[in-house]
């Protein structure tokens, strides 16, 4: 049962990723004044933050448990694992590209900071980029663990 709930999470997590990614951040800026986008796009990603540090957490919780199962059933000698290391990276992502850099993007917008919002906004998609490739790898995994 936690296996499949597991993979399940993790790739309606990865699908969510790709779907701000790919469709509704694109999507803003095609259809809306820069203004209007923007703001749309910034509450989008905080709400994908927020959904991004619960995913991880139930997901490093399972497989905590899952390994722990593992270990007093003596199927494993360890409990460290890509299934647990994966989320952990997008957890930090989570937290680096979006609580860290959005206070010094604000900042940059408005003429102060130590770092121009292009520059920032960089980070903040190599951030996202390296979360989403992380949360597709645990939905890889997980789905051929739960199989």
């Amino acid at each position: 049962m936690l296996p499949r709930l597991q993979a399940l999470l993790a790739a309606l997590w990865g699908g969510l990723l790709l779907c701000v990614a790919f469709v509704a951040a694109p999507s803003a800026f095609a259809v809306l004044e820069r203004a209007q986008a923007g703001a749309y796009v910034a509450r989008m990603f905080a709400t994908e933050a927020q959904v991004s540090l619960a995913l991880a957490l139930v997901l490093m919780l399972i497989e905590r448990r899952l390994s722990r199962d593992a270990v007093e059933a003596g199927a494993a000698s360890h409990v460290f694992s890509a299934r647990l290391l994966l989320p952990a990276v997008a957890l930090f992502c989570t937290i680096a590209g979006y609580y860290g850099l959005q206070p010094l993007m604000a900042n940059a917008k408005a003429g102060a900071g130590v770092a121009s919002f292009a520059a920032l906004h960089g980070v903040s998609l190599a951030f996202f980029g390296v979360k989403g490739l992380a949360v597709l790898a645990l939905a890889w995994i997980t789905q051929r663990r739960s199989s």
